[in-house]
């Protein structure tokens, strides 16, 4: 056996040290011509072709033969008929193998082993009579070429979509979150992903009817920069809307084969073929249909309002487009208005009287028409040197420290009246910079006294909060600036053509200076709006836009949250507030790439036709000749029969809408509309994506879904964290910490530092983290992540390569004929069955993964199997000590495959195209779920009985560092337990006599007793301690004080002789007829294999 089994190294197996090796690396005892002779019994060689082999041949897998490369031994095809030396060789029942098998010729097989330095070691006569495991299922995953094999496979035999078509179970529908196709796919994409296939695949499991539907989104910005970066010069002067929507559409294409590449290169089960693409016709037309429903609601209309615009895009954006990167500075400015015109409140104190307010937008001050109020807030005139302010009275302090020059002392201002907000309502203001005045109004509660003057410099076309006091007084929306964010003349000469994000920003202030009414400038940190994609700050601007008004369908909405499970609960309380403050969504863009919206204008008044007939034959068009079509096509062709004889009054409108009006119409173009309808459903069943989306894709289906439909899109929504790096960064490129899941999965051009671990271990990363939160990864965790693979990985080659002469239908032993050991395992597995179904259940993956993972080590690699190695290597083949191991290890086999087949894929598959029967299923997908039902056994026993062990492997480890002993089978354990119920249970765990008798004595079962579970010699329950302390050395002990059992234990060393078979030391060795050196046990066992 090549590799590190997942055992204890104080119980190795006996013949691979017999042979001189010191555990289960040595591969000298394969090359044995009795090792071959197990495995033949699975290959069926023509008569006709079996007298061209002068000696025996058999089937034997690589993955157990090491060092057949290297002795030049041929491998078979994969075909299920493989040809070997010309001859055509049946593979086991007629089962795929994907796996080659090798053919070894008899004088291979001959060959003896040799040890270091070229030395011939010595066989025992007994090395050909242990059951030792044998698989074509191979050690080392191999995933570059194995996982790529599989996926074939699966291909091949259409195993998906069989899985579909055949089912009838209830449909299942994840919905899938269209990623933007303009770059490559980073780790987050793949956490997303494979926690979609997670669920997918457990569902097939459990037989429901599953198909996803893959998605991207096409339409938007960050594509059509993308060609925009591509092209320089001619090209890019000579560049129409039409020929950048060409381009455009290529580029998405082509970005979407590529992700479509890497996405199934991580195990992901799709419609690869089929996917829904935002572009697509039948797309753009399900998106001018739900358009159109929302229109019919009355929810849609044209306003000229102020909005998030990016100059660096110029164009408008919607509030998930926007990010609020740390660190951001504005130039804040305290400034003085002065007074024309005071309230009664204020006419006492009206000489050289200003009104104080602060801005961190000094460039919107051009545009200010009132300064708003809270009328609850208590304010104050302040006297300081000759000039008297208006501030609110809990911020008079903070002001004092702002008029403070440098190296001078906080000025003392006088408090000279006081009245509430409401009473200032009415004063009257000179603007500083124009000839104009304004008045003090009533604002609402954004105004506090948290920062600032409390009283707000009011500009209705640069906010929301200024744009509804606006509203509310008739206030005019003065914006005086253009697309690309520069003043224009409506800003005055002094300012036009300024960035008012730089220059013009600067000049405001000056001005402001040079009018006396400057009082403080500062920097000031805050959250700032920058454009997702061009990374550069955005403004608040009123222009004309399209708009889908919320407020009309706002309870709705709200409603509809009620009614969606939300993964983890705090979904909901992200989403309720962002739509409870939504009045309006902005869903026109002023870009070409995109979904046109289908309005046309009249060339003479300007006013919109919107209606359900022009809607409709619009929609009609592009379904047919798909977007393109409304800048390709003449405006009598876009427009309905009833308006084509007056084209020419009309022209067609040049906004796009927003790209969350696209992926947010999915539900009206897959889930409701694929497969004519019945492919998939309508509420889906669950959308999954990440945090941010709360206010991106999850509200945006929301929105539409409620305004044309009346209810959500989705039944559950499930989300998850960000990833980050194993220091809890933000990736970025800057830093250089990025994970390319490709370079996980393939490996590095430095293997050794960049290793390839297959999409498996990236998968169990993605299981072994809470996603709920922010996630790490990196080339550590990913390291620690594939050891625990590996784990796995080797147990599961145990288990299948010690069934390799198991039948379950002819040597399956009944429950109630089973030994205590194998119950109790039973009823262990049956438990963690339990928990990773619930964890699957409530999309907990960390959770099952956990179990199963401390199932694998603690339970079975580091227990279970440990014990059993004894009864499935020396036993009889046919003993029912060990048919009755076998039968647990089959039950072990089908429950560990079922529950890892969701998370690990394709270890899954690759165990199951080597089961060494015939299966009546193709894929381990197609066996399904597997249910058991045993009962828990003995659990508290067992439990005493495994801390007790723990109490001896110490003092075995004690033992072993002091050279008194090398293999625990060389140690007599002695016991004295003071709790009189404990040793009545261990003594019902030794049976009288010798546990290597034949035949045994009635009542013992050669699989319970304490020698075979403490893998010791001799074991002595005894009365008193000091027996303990007579029979072995303190050292050799484990103390009252550590022990975890409440046993007093020690180990000596075992009295008798060893057999060269099991290694057990007793009295009887040598004394059975017929064979030296062994124990009658052992005797009996060669005796029937030679029969």
């Amino acid at each position: 056996l090549r590799g590190r089994e997942p055992l204890t190294r104080h119980s190795d197996p006996p013949l691979m040290r017999k042979s001189g090796a010191s555990s289960l690396r040595s591969r000298s005892s394969l090359l044995r011509p009795q090792a071959w002779t197990a495995a033949a019994a699975a290959v069926s060689i023509s008569m006709a072709a079996s007298s061209l082999l002068p000696r025996a041949a058999a089937y034997v897998a690589p993955s157990f033969l090491p060092s057949a490369r290297m002795m030049g031994f041929q491998a078979a095809s994969h075909s299920r008929n493989p040809m070997i030396g010309g001859l055509s060789v049946r593979s086991p029942l007629n089962r795929p193998q994907l796996f080659p098998l090798t053919m070894v010729a008899a004088k291979d097989a001959d060959a003896k082993p040799k040890g270091k330095k070229g030395k011939v070691k010595e066989e025992s006569i007994y090395s050909g009579t242990v059951n030792l495991p044998q698989t074509g299922f191979n050690q080392r995953a191999n995933s570059p070429v194995r996982e790529p094999e599989l996926q074939n496979f699966w291909k091949e035999k259409r195993i998906y979509e069989r899985l579909h078509e055949e089912s009838k179970g209830e449909k299942w529908v994840l919905h899938d979150g269209p990623p933007y196709a303009n770059g490559d796919l980073h780790i987050g994409h793949a956490l997303n992903k494979i926690l979609k296939d997670f669920i997918n695949r457990y569902k097939i499991l459990q037989g429901k009817k599953v198909r996803f539907v893959p998605g991207w989104d096409c339409h938007g910005l960050p594509i059509e920069l993308k060609v925009l970066q591509g092209l320089k010069g001619e090209d890019k002067k000579n560049l129409t809307p039409f020929k950048l929507r060409k381009k455009a559409a290529a580029f998405a294409r082509k970005t979407v084969e590529e992700q479509k590449t890497s996405f199934k290169r991580y195990g992901v089960w799709a419609d690869w073929d089929e996917p829904y693409l935002t572009l697509e016709p039948a797309y753009e037309a399900a998106q001018i249909e739900a358009f159109a429903a929302m229109v019919k609601g009355g929810h849609i209309y044209r306003g000229r309002k102020p909005v998030n615009w990016s100059p660096s895009s110029r164009t408008a954006l919607a509030e998930a487009e926007l990010e609020y990167p740390e660190g951001h500075k504005s130039k804040s400015m305290y400034a003085a208005f002065e007074i024309t015109s005071p309230s009664d409140a204020l006419k006492d104190h009206a000489e050289n009287l200003k009104v104080a307010i602060w801005t961190t937008t000094p460039w919107t001050i051009p545009a200010n028409l009132a300064v708003a109020v809270n009328e609850k807030l208590d304010y104050v005139v302040v006297k300081h040197k000759e000039l008297r302010l208006i501030v609110a009275k809990d911020l008079v302090g903070a002001l004092a420290k702002k008029l403070a020059g440098e190296d001078e002392e906080v000025p003392n201002l006088e408090v000279l009246c006081e009245m509430k907000g409401k009473e200032l309502s009415g004063t009257k203001y000179k603007h500083p910079l124009f000839k104009r005045e304004s008045e003090i109004v009533i604002g609402g509660d954004y105004i506090t006294t948290e920062s600032g003057t409390g009283l707000v410099h009011t500009a209705p076309g640069h906010g929301v909060e200024d744009y509804q006091t606006g509203l509310k007084y008739g206030l005019e929306l003065l914006s005086p600036v253009d697309d690309a964010g520069r003043f224009t003349d409506e800003a005055g000469p002094d300012l036009v053509g300024k960035n008012v994000l730089s220059d013009g920003n600067d000049a405001v202030i000056e001005m402001m200076k040079e009018a006396g009414a400057l009082l403080k400038v500062e920097p000031y940190g805050h959250k700032y709006p920058y454009d997702w994609r061009t990374k550069k700050p955005t403004i608040f601007r009123a222009t004309d836009q399209w708009f889908a008004s919320v407020e009309n369908f706002r309870a709705e909405a709200l409603a509809a949250i009620e009614t969606v499970t939300w993964i983890p609960e705090v979904g909901k309380k992200r989403i309720t507030p962002m739509v409870e403050g939504r009045s309006d969504w902005c869903i026109s863009r002023q870009r070409s790439w995109g979904v046109p919206i289908p309005v046309f204008y009249h060339v003479e008044t300007g006013d919109p036709l919107l209606s359900e007939e022009s809607i409709e034959h619009v929609r009609k068009v592009i379904a047919e000749h798909g977007s393109d079509a409304w800048w390709s096509m003449e405006t009598a062709e876009l427009l309905p029969d009833s308006h084509k004889a007056e084209a020419d009054k009309w022209e067609r409108g040049r906004d796009t809408m927003d790209v969350w009006f696209d992926s947010g119409s999915s539900w009206n173009g897959v889930a409701k509309a694929w497969g004519e309808g019945k492919a998939l459903g309508y509420p889906a069943d669950m959308y999954l994506e990440g945090s941010d989306q709360h206010r991106g894709w999850f509200q945006s289906s929301l929105l539409t879904s409620v305004a044309a439909q009346g209810q959500a899109p989705y039944k559950t929504v499930l989300t998850h964290g960000f990833v980050l790096d194993e220091k809890g960064f933000k990736m970025s490129k800057s830093l250089g910490n990025v994970i390319d899941p490709r370079l996980v999965i393939e490996g590095g051009k430095n293997q050794k530092i960049e290793p390839a671990f297959g999409a498996d271990v990236l998968r169990l990363w993605v299981s072994s983290v809470d996603y709920s939160g922010d996630v790490r990864v990196g080339v550590n965790i990913m390291k620690q992540v594939s050891d625990a693979y590996r784990k796995i990985r080797n147990t599961l080659r145990y288990l299948i390569g010690n069934l390799f002469d198991y039948n379950p239908e002819a040597d399956a032993v009944k429950y109630e004929d089973l030994p205590s050991i194998d119950k109790w395992m039973l009823g262990q597995l049956v438990k963690v069955l339990a928990d990773v179904k619930e964890s699957f259940e409530t999309f907990q993956f960390y959770r099952a993964s956990q179990a199963i993972q401390a199932f694998v080590i603690t339970d079975l690699s580091n227990f279970y199997l440990d014990v059993a190695k004894d009864r499935l290597y020396i036993s009889d083949p046919n003993d029912p000590r060990r048919r009755s191991c076998q039968t647990v290890l089959k039950e072990v086999m089908d429950v560990l495959l079922a529950a890892i087949a969701p998370l690990l894929p394709h270890m899954a598959e690759d165990v199951w195209l080597n089961i060494p029967w015939k299966t009546e299923q193709d894929s381990v997908f197609q066996a399904g779920w597997k249910d058991l039902e045993h009962a828990a056994h003995e659990e508290e026993k067992w439990a005493q009985l495994r801390a007790v062990r723990d109490d001896v492997n110490v003092c075995m480890e004690a033992a072993r560092n002091s050279k008194l002993i090398g293999a625990s089978l060389e140690a007599a354990v002695y016991i004295h337990c003071s709790d009189p119920d404990l040793a009545k249970v261990l003594e019902g765990f030794k049976s009288e006599g010798s546990h290597l008798q034949h035949p045994v004595s009635e009542g013992f079962n050669a699989v319970d007793d304490i020698r075979f579970i403490l893998l010791a010699s001799q074991v002595h329950l005894v009365s008193t301690p000091e027996e303990v302390s007579v029979a072995c050395e303190e050292a050799h002990t484990q103390s009252l004080a550590r022990a975890a059992s409440g046993c007093f234990v020690g180990v000596a060393k075992a009295a008798g002789d060893k057999c060269e078979r099991c290694w057990f030391y007793d009295d009887n060795v040598g004394t059975h007829s017929g064979c030296d050196k062994v124990c009658p046990r052992c005797g009996a066992a060669v005796a029937a294999q030679k029969k």
